[in-house]
């Protein structure tokens, strides 16, 4: 029995436009926080998505039945991000102020009650300054690490998504975190 993303693309294909709409419920948040932590960038992320969306509505003739639906939608959705980045202008403003608190709400800045107010001021800014080195990285060491560490992926799995290799995975997740490790040494 086919998984039910393949089902519904089947029967989207056929032109079933609820079929469609339950695609998109299935993928939209999980393709926003990648775009989102690939562009760093709420507007850009939501364009991506978008983009997204049309791309795999356009193309759906194109989609092999035989692979996962899951990897066909996220190397549409990483080609997206990184054609994005490769576009954008290498000005890198490690102090703007929309990319410190982009993301963040009221709920997003109380503690938990398990932490003190110390521990979380020392937490966000470790996470800024590892979110602003993720940010510095080149295109392609960029896209292994956000889909290695920030969306759990499996180096098989990133492979499929990318269409490339196992073992470039590897060399690409290896030469990301050195060239991190560099940038974070005199920062943590």
């Amino acid at each position: 029995m086919k998984p039910i993303e393949t089902r519904l693309a089947r029967l989207a294909r056929k032109g079933d436009q609820r079929a469609f709409a339950e695609i998109v419920d299935l993928y939209k948040d999980k393709l926003y926080h990648l775009a989102y932590r690939m562009m760093n960038n709420r507007q850009e992320a939501e364009d991506i998505v978008q983009e997204c969306f049309l791309r795999v509505y356009k193309h759906l003739d194109r989609y092999d039945e035989n692979q996962k639906f899951s990897t066909w939608i996220y190397r549409i959705a990483t080609n997206l991000c990184i054609d994005r980045l490769r576009k954008r202008k290498p000005t890198y403003s490690l102090d703007a102020e929309s990319s410190e608190h982009e993301g963040l709400d009221g709920y997003a800045m109380m503690p938990s009650d398990d932490r003190t107010p110390e521990s979380e001021m020392l937490l966000s800014e470790t996470q800024r300054i590892i979110r602003e080195a993720i940010e510095t990285l080149p295109p392609k060491y960029k896209s292994v690490i956000v889909l290695r560490y920030l969306q759990d992926m499996s180096l098989q799995e990133i492979s499929e998504v990318m269409g490339m290799p196992v073992t470039t995975v590897k060399t690409r997740v290896h030469r990301g975190r050195e060239y991190m490790r560099k940038k974070l040494e005199n920062k943590l």
